[in-house]
């Protein structure tokens, strides 16, 4: 990163813990040393609303990786914003340690958050840099590329179905609720 980053104690997580970059997924992730252990989501008792702040001050758009040598028709690649609920497989975020929002909360705020980009008011990348419950929030909820049977299926279904620069409609997964861009 070009630009210096604070101590790791202004980051909000436990004692231990430090931020690494993935070199496959191009995004943030949080590693402890000493125990080898390593998590996509912040671990227990960090102060959620600090990484928060944190992570949209340093991590936010990393640098988009170049697309790979041949894609063949095989790969795509996509951004997406998802909120999660209460029901969702792991009903917590880079955003919030518990989400309790229903199923119903959880549609009704991605309904709106479709109006304001279908409306041209707000991109989806910029709304899934502060809104979305996916650590791909940091890129603006670039997924990077991906073949088929990497994703869950509906997600995948629906990814593969658009054409680049085309905008799905609410798509369900056990993860929750997402919107989709196709960009490539």
């Amino acid at each position: 990163m070009s630009s210096p980053v604070p101590p790791i104690s202004e980051s909000g997580l436990p004692e231990g813990w430090e931020i690494r970059q993935s070199r496959s997924r191009n995004l943030p992730y949080y590693h402890n040393p000493a125990t080898g252990e390593s998590l996509w989501e912040p671990p227990a008792n960090t102060d959620t609303e600090k990484l928060k702040t944190y992570m949209s001050k340093y991590h936010s758009k990393a640098s988009v990786p170049p697309a790979p040598p041949s894609t063949n028709g095989e790969k795509i690649r996509a951004s997406h914003l998802l909120i999660k609920h209460k029901d969702s497989r792991r009903p917590s975020s880079w955003k919030e340690k518990e989400i309790t929002r229903t199923k119903e909360e959880a549609l009704s705020t991605l309904l709106g958050h479709e109006a304001r980009i279908r409306s041209g008011a707000m991109s989806l990348g910029e709304i899934a840099t502060k809104e979305s419950d996916c650590s791909s929030a940091r890129k603006g909820g670039d997924l990077g590329y991906f073949e088929r049977g990497v994703m869950q299926k509906e997600f995948e279904d629906a990814a593969f179905a658009l054409k680049p620069g085309e905008v799905s409609h609410v798509v369900e997964t056990s993860s929750g609720y997402h919107l989709i861009e196709r960009t490539a």
